[in-house]
């Protein structure tokens, strides 16, 4: 599929954040536009955290709710899914390296794809096979 990079959560969020990490910023904004990609379970879990939000900060939760719609926006048909061919390769890798199941299904959905996953996380992904950046560190 050609040159990617897919965003951990953690990665996504941080950008949303008025005090965050610098060197993300950069990363974010480096010239890497139409080559990022999200995993629809990251738009899961932006999802769940607007609605766990909203039991007691309703505000905050629509505030959550905009910014997913905007991420929908900006990323369209760069938000993939979970395909059967993903949940093989999850399988094949779980047997080797367990991950948590959202984890491994990430890491599985950047190896079939050939891309890179983007994450603070690296070590979290080591023995997976899956090469992942850290764009929390500085750019060199």
């Amino acid at each position: 599929m050609g040159v990617g990079y897919l965003l951990d959560t953690n990665v996504v969020s941080e950008v949303r954040k008025r005090n965050g990490s610098p060197h993300v910023r950069d990363w974010i904004g480096g010239s890497h536009g139409p080559t990022l990609y999200l995993s629809a379970l990251t738009v899961g879990e932006i999802r769940c955290g607007a609605e766990l939000r909203r039991r007691k900060d309703p505000a905050q939760a629509t505030l959550l709710e905009r910014w997913l719609h905007t991420l929908h926006r900006q990323f369209g048909d760069r938000i993939v899914p979970v395909t059967p061919e993903v949940a093989e390769e999850w399988g094949r890798m779980n047997a080797v390296r367990p991950l948590p199941t959202m984890d491994g299904l990430i890491a599985a959905t950047a190896r079939v794809h050939g891309w890179t996953l983007v994450s603070r996380n690296v070590k979290d992904f080591s023995g997976t096979d899956v090469s992942v950046v850290d764009p929390f560190e500085p750019l060199n």
